[in-house]
């Protein structure tokens, strides 16, 4: 039997368990999906143990996904980004990849969203970083705006051909923009909204990475809008399709993963 994990601190509330397991049960796969909180400072050692124990593949969350790239030999795209959110265990040892920034892409594709023109990434962080590489990789010219300006400024130096601004830019840069993601926390413990409403528009495709709750603020102001939007759920879904299809190099039941993760928002 094969054994997939989920690597983080804390993990009792993850989603990842029963959208993977709902997989193996589709595709009638021997395999199981659990869960690894070694505390806050054991992030690297636990890869080796499960390496070393014969784990398949992990997931990995916050803490630990800078920390694992000790351990692990990363793909072009995780070496970019800096940080590690899957780990396939090859015969020739551990590869690090980040599904986050192709979770996001595959969400945006599973609506039919062109990756062309300009996105704007509200965000900074870790979640930004990755959707501003994913983005700018299919070949859109990426704005991040932040809270901190220095620190977008930062992450605009990395990405190619993109620029880093303040949260008071928004109204501008979103005028002429095509996609918007929200790679904040805002919106989920209160209902408040990192984009002004006036600033959205109905040549705009919004994604929020927010899952809880599934429906916010933001995402309701830019369907009054006019706007295609995207739920948080659909990246949550595709970058754990990403790591399914990457340990396995099956196609994932995509429908299935869905059901069973939203059955659990």
């Amino acid at each position: 039997m094969d054994v997939y994990g989920l690597l983080g601190h804390p993990v009792e509330h993850s989603l990842s368990p029963p959208m993977h397991e709902a997989a193996y049960a589709a595709l009638a796969m021997e395999a199981r999906y659990v869960t690894f909180d070694p505390g806050a400072d054991a992030g690297a050692a636990a890869v080796e143990a499960a390496e070393t124990l014969g784990i398949s593949g992990l997931n990995v969350t916050i803490p630990f996904k800078q920390d694992v790239l000790e351990v692990v030999e990363t793909d072009d795209l995780a070496a970019r980004i800096g940080a590690v959110n899957t780990i396939d265990f090859t015969d020739s040892g551990p590869v690090g990849y980040n599904t986050d920034a192709v979770g996001a892409v595959r969400a945006l594709r599973r609506h039919d969203v062109s990756l062309e023109g300009t996105a704007v990434v509200v965000g900074a962080g870790g979640a930004g970083r990755a959707i501003a590489f994913g983005l700018a990789d299919e070949g859109m010219t990426v704005e991040i705006a932040n809270r901190t300006v220095e620190t977008a400024h930062d992450l605009a130096s990395d990405v190619p051909g993109a620029s880093g601004h303040g949260l008071d830019d928004l109204a501008d840069l979103l005028a002429d923009a095509d996609v918007l993601v929200n790679a904040t926390s805002v919106g989920m413990d209160e209902d408040r909204s990192p984009v002004p409403a006036d600033a959205l528009h109905g040549e705009l495709a919004v994604l929020d990475a927010v899952y809880s709750p599934i429906e916010t603020r933001l995402l309701r102001e830019a369907a009054a809008a006019g706007a295609t939007t995207v739920d948080g759920a659909w990246m949550l879904l595709f970058q754990g399709v990403e790591a399914f299809e990457i340990w396995t190099g099956r196609d994932a039941p995509v429908g299935e993963m869905n059901e069973a993760l939203r059955a659990r928002l």
